[in-house]
């Protein structure tokens, strides 16, 4: 057996404390998957870690004969050929808790900018008048009156659900494919996707990109809702028919949305919800505290744990 230390390679950086316990155990190497020096290091790796962009495809596979373990930094596998690695032994691992507190707070900071006009002002104060106006004019919704409808009740889904029943006294209901009502702290209604759309304020996308995802919610779905009700994705843009969304926003049949994932991504620039004042778009950042990157960076325990022999504790499903 060879005392040599394994090639990992790491194609979308890494925190550093994660990495510097990888770099005690095996041969580190970052490198981003469009240096000329890749395919040669590919061709030598053992273990490979990916974030969101690296497609780790058959294609791509075929140039790494001794790769033992993928992991993903992050949630979402649809990156990541899953049965093209197992058919050539290959385990694929990832951190599907890394960045669930994350991803959920921010969506609350969402909710609240749009259902809760600031009206901030920082390089000068009001008029006197204006100030009135707008303290006059300007009016919320109390969130405890309304209804949080979740499409995909996953881990951040559930987190979601968690924080709008006992943070906010929110109604939750939600969809998802499997009975997962055993799983649930908190009271929330399973309802058919129909219903969701038709009864949801605010309704919050939590699906993964499956084969046959894209567009799940387009102009139908859309049709449903309530003309006062948003609409957040924080999941993959794959799943939002945005041209879709930008014309119902624009004809007064939806109040807002918010999104955070987009397809492609990033945007172009004729992306069709820009300039539009009733709608947040933030550039794929619900889960970059600097906890739930280091989080997702602990990957690197369950790559040495493959490439030593030993099961991993979060293998992809």
């Amino acid at each position: 057996m060879s005392n040599t230390p394994p090639l990992v390679l790491v194609t979308e950086g890494s925190d550093p404390t994660p990495l510097n316990w990888l770099r005690q155990r095996a041969t580190v190497e970052e490198i981003p998957v469009d240096d000329a020096r890749f395919p040669q290091r590919l061709a030598l790796a053992e273990g490979l870690i990916v974030r969101t962009y690296t497609r780790v495809t058959d294609a791509f596979l075929s140039g790494a004969p001794k790769l033992k373990v993928v992991g993903r930094g992050g949630v979402g596998l649809e990156n990541i050929d899953i049965a093209a690695c197992r058919r050539r032994g290959i385990e694929v691992v990832y951190t599907p808790d890394a960045n669930t507190l994350a991803v959920g707070d921010f969506i609350f900071g969402y909710i609240l900018q749009l259902l809760r006009p600031w009206a901030l002002f920082r390089e000068k104060v009001y008029e006197p008048t204006e100030f009135k106006r707008i303290r006059n004019t300007v009016r919320g919704r109390q969130l405890n009156e309304l209804t949080m409808g979740i499409l995909g009740m996953g881990r951040v889904g559930r987190r979601v659900g968690h924080i709008a029943t006992h943070g906010f006294g929110m109604r939750v209901i939600y969809n998802d494919l499997l009975d997962v009502q055993s799983q649930l702290a908190f009271p929330a209604e399973p309802v058919e996707k129909d219903r969701l759309y038709r009864e949801a304020d605010i309704l919050s996308l939590h699906v993964t990109m499956l084969p046959g995802n894209e567009n799940m919610v387009g102009r139908e779905q859309l049709a449903l809702m309530k003309p006062d009700a948003i609409l957040l994705n924080t999941s993959r843009g794959e799943v939002l028919d945005t041209a879709a969304l930008a014309d119902a926003i624009r004809a007064n049949r939806l109040a807002g949305a918010a999104l955070d994932v987009f397809w492609p991504e990033p945007p172009k620039p004729d992306f069709p919800l820009l300039g539009l004042p009733n709608v947040l778009l933030t550039p794929h950042v619900a889960a970059r505290t600097r906890t739930a990157l280091e989080n997702m960076s602990w990957v690197v325990r369950d790559i040495m744990a493959v490439l030593q022999g030993q099961k991993p504790n979060y293998p992809a499903p």
